[in-house]
């Protein structure tokens, strides 16, 4: 999480600590909104896990909503 809070305070030009505070705001609206499987994902790639789990949980959750499947 810290490189993204990194990369935001870079992109965006505010401070770490308002960075870090916005972050948290996104990843909390993410984690109560989406199905509990791609939440849990989310936290697992914020502790270093794979990304490709989570690319693959929105590519299902997309054809859920009526995207396109793969």
């Amino acid at each position: 999480m810290d490189e993204l809070v990194k990369l935001v305070s870079k992109r965006v030009g505010i401070p770490e600590d308002q960075a870090k505070e916005a972050v948290n705001t996104v990843l909390g609206y993410l984690k109560q909104n989406l199905p509990a499987p791609v939440a849990g994902q989310i936290d697992a790639v914020l502790a270093g896990g794979d990304l490709s789990s989570l690319t693959s949980a929105m590519g299902s959750l997309g054809g859920l909503l009526g995207g396109k499947k793969k």
